[in-house]
């Protein structure tokens, strides 16, 4: 006879390496997101608007600051620790049959964008007041 897991051993099988694995890979979507939006910025600038790619560039380091970039990393690790809980909380709770897998996936979408949208208003209200 199986004994049933602790809790501990829950958490470091089914919730760490999910967890680690959101924690390393939305600042990686981030950054990519960034580069690839500066450049299709870029292209419709260049192609578009008949700009030189020097001015583009002129312009955009005047419009915004390292700080816009490193508030997104500084941001995303936390996202995805919330998205991480939020789903695998979700999936624990999560009965043997589908109706249950689509209701507690439905569930675990609609919390994860509520509380990351609340995570945001809090990051905003916190670089309000620090200046950033």
């Amino acid at each position: 006879m199986r004994s049933k897991p602790s809790g501990w051993t829950r958490f470091q099988v089914l919730v760490l390496p999910r967890l680690l694995a959101l924690i390393i890979t939305l600042p990686l979507l981030t950054f990519w997101a960034d580069i690839m939006g500066v450049l299709g910025g870029a292209v419709m600038i260049i192609f578009d608007l008949g700009m030189s790619p020097t001015q583009f560039l002129t312009r955009l380091q005047g419009a915004i600051g390292y700080n816009h970039f490193f508030v997104g990393i500084v941001k995303a690790p936390v996202f995805a620790i919330i998205i991480a809980l939020v789903g695998c909380h979700e999936g624990l709770v999560t009965k043997r049959n589908a109706e249950s897998v689509g209701s507690q996936t439905t569930l675990s979408v609609v919390q994860s964008i509520f509380m990351v949208i609340v995570a945001d208003a809090l990051f905003s209200i916190m670089f309000s007041v620090l200046g950033i």
